[in-house]
């Protein structure tokens, strides 16, 4: 479960909002900055569907903001149990088959959504009006200028600022992912029992995060204009003994992982796929360091994937593919 796609991008957030770009309406960059308030002080409850694929899964949502700490549960209603409890947006359990995909991951700090980067990659502007479970809500849309990264639709609540639809979009304007909120409730405003994890909710180990580049021991000759390293970790994976090392790179509003794991001759193989706006593309390399397979994991195009995978080097070598 994926659940809310960009929830934790864009209700973690904490904008500031300098001079705008000349390209970039001001109405839409004022309704960024009430998300971000809506974010750090308001509370509530309510449902959600999310799709992908043309799948559809449905979802309760309880977030709080109390004595400046905001906490968030999420729970899927449909299928197999799947939830994810996240405090000031760093996720402290999850069950289901989000276990293994969740891991061990780098203790990032969240993110913050800064709209003077963003109009660097994206044209900001207000799109009209719609009207979402029951309530008004203005479009907001952000329109990359490359074809390294995918294109938002925000519909936020004119009352609070909160999204009630968010829509993720290829470049020919085809729908990869959709969050729509059927019901959202301000009023009745989650309490200590709605917040409280389930037994089956496992928790999540941290490894220390290093901002570092050379922590991770790699580099890469090309990223996407925009995209920065914000860390990079190395953890032991005790079934294959071997070290995982890891980068996540961010726009400011996308994110992408990379994963370098020594072979043994030739295991594994080249792969490129698609879920949805997520990709997953892995590369075989030959570096000073040996064998390694590289994997790019994150919501960017296929292309965009592939030439970060080849790129990546030895942090004190040039590698041969």
């Amino acid at each position: 479960m994926r659940a809310l796609p960009l929830l934790s991008i864009l209700l973690g957030s904490c904008l500031s909002l300098p001079a705008l770009a000349a390209n970039s309406s001001p109405e839409a960059t004022e309704w960024l900055n009430k998300l971000a308030r809506a974010e750090q002080e308001q509370s509530y409850q309510g449902s959600f569907v999310y799709e992908r694929n043309g799948s559809f899964s449905t979802h309760d949502i309880w977030h709080r903001v109390q004595d400046g700490k905001v906490s968030e549960r999420l729970l899927q209603l449909d299928g197999s149990a799947q939830e994810v409890v996240r405090v000031d947006g760093k996720v402290q359990c999850v069950s289901g088959s989000l276990v293994s995909g969740v891991g061990t991951p780098p203790d990032s700090a969240p993110r913050v959504l800064d709209p003077l980067k963003l109009m660097s990659w994206y044209d900001l502007s207000v799109a009209g009006k719609s009207r979402v479970a029951g309530r008004d809500a203005v479009i907001v849309t952000l329109s990359p200028r490359d074809q390294h990264r995918y294109a938002f639709e925000l519909h936020l609540d004119r009352q609070t600022g909160l999204p009630l639809r968010s829509l993720m979009l290829n470049d020919k304007g085809q729908l990869l992912e959709r969050f729509q909120m059927t019901r959202l409730d301000t009023d009745d405003l989650p309490g200590d029992r709605d917040l409280q994890p389930s037994s089956t909710c496992k928790a999540v180990a941290r490894v220390a995060s290093t901002s570092a580049q050379t922590a991770a021991g790699w580099r890469s000759d090309w990223l996407p204009p925009g995209f920065e390293l914000v860390n990079s970790a190395v953890r032991r994976d005790a079934q294959r003994n071997s070290q995982v090392s890891s980068l996540m790179f961010d726009d400011g509003l996308a994110r992408f992982s990379v994963f370098l794991e020594p072979t043994k001759g030739d295991s594994g193989v080249d792969t490129r796929a698609q879920l949805g706006p997520t990709v997953a593309v892995s590369r075989h390399l030959n570096t000073p360091k040996g064998k390694v397979m590289v994997t790019v994991v994150g919501e960017i195009p296929l292309g965009t994937a592939e030439r970060v995978a080849l790129s990546m080097r030895a942090q004190d070598a040039q590698a041969s593919q």
